[in-house]
Parts: structure tokens; C-alpha cells; sequence
């Protein structure tokens, strides 16, 4: 008897607890948290408004676009930071690395080399070969050598007069150049000599040492037969060989650049 009451309550009170959890009302939800001052809420996709989605996608765009230019800007500023300390020897490398860009390289300045070619016998050959090494060279100069001359002397050109040729002469004397003459007669009077020599080359580097001093002096042949005509050039690039063949020249061989200075 005892037994049926407890089984009948239990279910009863079952039955109570049922019926309660099927009509109570819904949990009110939990309060998110509150977010940083300042900061705006996040948003789902269903939550926003398709208008406002689109105009935010056009700012971004918008946004990347410049944030291209601006870098494009950095590099310079860069380059300007780099180029206002002289003393840092890395920094044009260091901009161009930040700037993602290679530092520019100094183009190296081509050498001029000059070249003699030779020998013709008649001017008209002269001037032919001129217009050919024309468009080739960035200088040509004409010289008339004797064949097999006795040797080389190195002259300053006849001044006005004689008071300036001594004032000249002390000027060499000055510089360093004891060796000297003036003429006093002829064609050349009032030149200055200043020095025979056996080999060209020798009386070109003494030409050179004088030029260096600021005097313009020339270097001449001396004795030999009938003169010869050959055309010294200035180039920056030239195919030697090429430029005797073209020329009809006989020989072609690179010299000093100071005989043309």
C-alpha cells in the first residue's frame, strides 16, 4: 500500500516537472561585452545593410589605390633622408633597399684613345680619308712628317715681340724649364725653342710636361726627305684596322692622346 502511494507521487511530481519545464519562459540571453571606448561594434553579413556593404568595398579600393601612390612618395622621401647624411656611406644602398628598388650605378665615362694613320703622299688622299673618319672620331689632326727625319724639336710659336718672349722665358724658367731658346731672326723670330730630340715619343712627353705647365707648345720633325701626310684622331670607340682599310692608309698604330691636347 505504502509502496503504490510513493510510485503515484513520484509520477505526479514527475509529471509537475514536465509540465513546468514545457511552459516556462525563454532564458533571457546573456549581455555581450561592452567593447573599448571609441571602438565600433562588429557586424555580421545578414546584419548590415547591402547599400552600406557596397559603399564600404569602394572605400577600401579606394584606400589601396592610394596607399600605392604613397609608397611610391616614400621611396622618394627616402632617397632625400639617405641623401641629407653625407656621412652615411650606406645610404642611397639602404634607401633604394627600402624603397624596392636597386641603387642606381655611376655609368662609367669611356676613355678617348687616339690613333695615327698613314702615310699618304698627295693631299687629295688626305682629304678623302678626312671625310671617311669624320663621322668616326671626335677630332682629327693633320701633320706632315719628313721620311726617316733626323730627330724632333719642341717649339713655342713666334710671340709678338721680343719683350715678351723674355717675359715668357721667365715664365718656363719659373715653372721648372731651363732648357730654352729664343730666336732672333728669320721666320721664327721671337719662337722659343725648347729642346731637340731623338725620339718622338720623348719630345711628345716633354710636349706634355709643358702643356701641363700651361704652355702651348708643338713638336715638329727635323731634316729627312720629302714629308709624308698622316692624320692623327680622337675617338672614343673605333675599330682601328676598319678605319685603315677605309682610309687606304698604310699603317694605323694608337698613340698618345697628350701630342693632341
Amino acid at each position: 500500500m505504502h509502496l503504490r502511494a510513493l510510485i503515484v507521487l513520484l509520477a505526479v511530481m514527475n509529471l509537475g516537472v514536465a509540465l513546468w519545464w514545457a511552459l516556462r519562459p525563454a532564458p533571457e540571453p546573456e549581455p555581450l561585452p561592452k567593447p573599448p571606448a571609441g571602438a565600433s561594434r562588429l557586424l555580421l553579413a545578414s546584419e548590415a545593410d547591402p547599400q552600406a556593404l557596397e559603399a564600404a568595398a569602394l572605400a577600401a579600393q579606394s584606400t589601396a589605390v592610394e596607399t600605392g601612390a604613397g609608397g611610391a612618395d616614400g621611396a622618394d622621401e627616402t632617397d632625400a633622408l639617405a641623401d641629407a647624411d653625407p656621412d652615411a656611406e650606406d645610404g642611397s644602398i639602404a634607401a633604394a633597399e627600402l624603397a624596392g628598388s636597386p641603387p642606381e650605378s655611376t655609368a662609367a665615362t669611356p676613355e678617348l684613345t687616339c690613333y695615327r694613320l698613314g702615310p699618304w703622299q698627295q693631299q687629295a688622299q688626305v682629304v678623302a680619308a678626312r671625310a671617311t673618319l669624320q663621322p668616326r672620331v671626335q677630332r682629327i689632326v693633320q701633320r706632315e712628317v719628313p721620311v726617316d727625319p733626323s730627330g724632333w724639336r719642341v717649339l713655342l710659336p713666334p710671340l709678338a715681340s721680343r719683350d715678351l718672349a723674355q717675359a715668357t722665358v721667365a715664365r718656363l724658367e719659373a715653372s721648372g724649364f731651363n732648357d730654352h731658346f729664343i730666336i732672333g731672326q728669320g721666320a721664327e723670330t721671337n719662337a722659343i725653342a725648347l729642346g731637340r730630340f731623338t725620339a718622338e715619343e720623348r719630345a711628345r712627353r716633354h710636349q706634355a710636361a709643358l702643356g701641363a705647365a700651361g704652355f702651348n707648345v708643338r713638336v715638329e720633325p727635323l731634316g729627312g726627305g720629302e714629308p709624308s701626310l698622316w692624320l692623327d684622331v680622337v675617338a672614343l670607340q673605333l675599330d682601328a684596322e676598319a678605319a685603315r682599310i677605309a682610309t687606304q692608309a698604310e699603317q694605323v698604330s694608337e698613340i698618345g692622346c697628350a701630342s693632341l691636347q
